[in-house]
């Protein structure tokens, strides 16, 4: 389990603390960092671009030349390519640059900028990062006395406005909460200092060991068992109601013990000729 140091807001050294390996501990997929990386990119990008072909250029439509006689080549319009001010061949116009990226991998390639991040020495934990006032120069005197890197991302567990007040006016700093970290941000800042709680929000948020969030184990498999309880209930009433009235489906599974228990199984089979159904009795008593 990797550990990590803990420093007061004061930049002094405090405890050691421990980090979830299945978070902090793996090993970096690059594969799919760069996944997550081109599609956080391209999904940035607006699509507004735009060129004007032929057709959109605002240019005068006379011939330029007479067809023969001139001893030049023959030219038809103003609008051609290969004139200045002409229309552009093959350039950009509006589009979606949109991709998309399930969300497991998504989980996973965060998961893998945290631990490249880990393995390389590159995480500072505090104790907390709270300002009573917005004040450039006291969060520049904090960061410096935990980190030397030429940048560094603030993970906070909240929005905290006078940090991130403090943060706007200091180059290659940004400031974040834990709703919108990222891999692009992971991996483009040199240090990522998180405040303690944040650090605890990301482990719980991206545990493997967590399952799905917002649905317990327990719960899952007691819905599993009554499903299955309900499914098997479902099937028996089903068989007998379709005995009854004569309906036209085979239904399978155990069958419902009638009236005559002596009938066993073929019960049933002998109240669905009756009506006239054509009900095939599933195996099983």
């Amino acid at each position: 389990m990797p550990d990590v140091q803990l420093f007061e807001s004061t930049g002094a050294p405090s405890r050691t603390i421990s980090l979830d390996e299945t978070v902090f501990g793996g090993k970096p997929n690059t594969a799919l960092l760069h996944q997550a990386v081109v599609r956080q990119l391209a999904n940035a990008r607006q699509g507004t671009h735009d060129t004007q072909t032929r057709a959109e250029v605002s240019r005068t439509t006379k011939k330029v030349w007479r067809q023969k006689g001139t001893g030049r080549a023959r030219q038809g319009s103003r609008k051609a390519p290969h004139w200045r001010g002409g229309g552009v061949v093959f350039g950009p116009h509006p589009r979606e640059h949109r991709l998309e990226l399930p969300k497991k991998m998504r989980q996973g390639a965060l998961r893998s900028a945290l631990a490249s991040k880990m393995a390389a020495g590159e995480i500072i934990v505090l104790q907390d990062l709270v300002m009573d006032a917005p004040s450039t120069k006291a969060l520049r005197l904090t960061l410096e006395g935990v980190s030397k890197a030429r940048s560094q991302l603030l993970v906070l567990e909240v929005h905290q406005r006078n940090v991130q007040l403090s943060a706007r006016n200091l180059p290659h700093v940004k400031a974040i909460t834990t709703e919108n970290v990222s891999v692009v941000d992971l991996l483009r800042h040199e240090h990522v200092v998180f405040s303690l709680a944040a650090l605890r929000i990301l482990e719980a948020r991206y545990s493997k060991a967590t399952g799905t969030p917002g649905t317990p184990p327990a719960s899952r498999g007691v819905a599993a068992e009554a499903g299955g309880a309900g499914g098997a209930a479902a099937a028996t009433g089903a068989t007998g109601v379709i005995g009854e009235t004569g309906g036209g489906r085979a239904g399978s599974g155990s069958v419902a013990p009638t009236i005559d228990e002596a009938d066993g199984a073929t019960g049933g089979a002998a109240i669905g000729g009756d009506t006239g159904g054509s009900v095939a009795g599933g195996a099983g008593e």
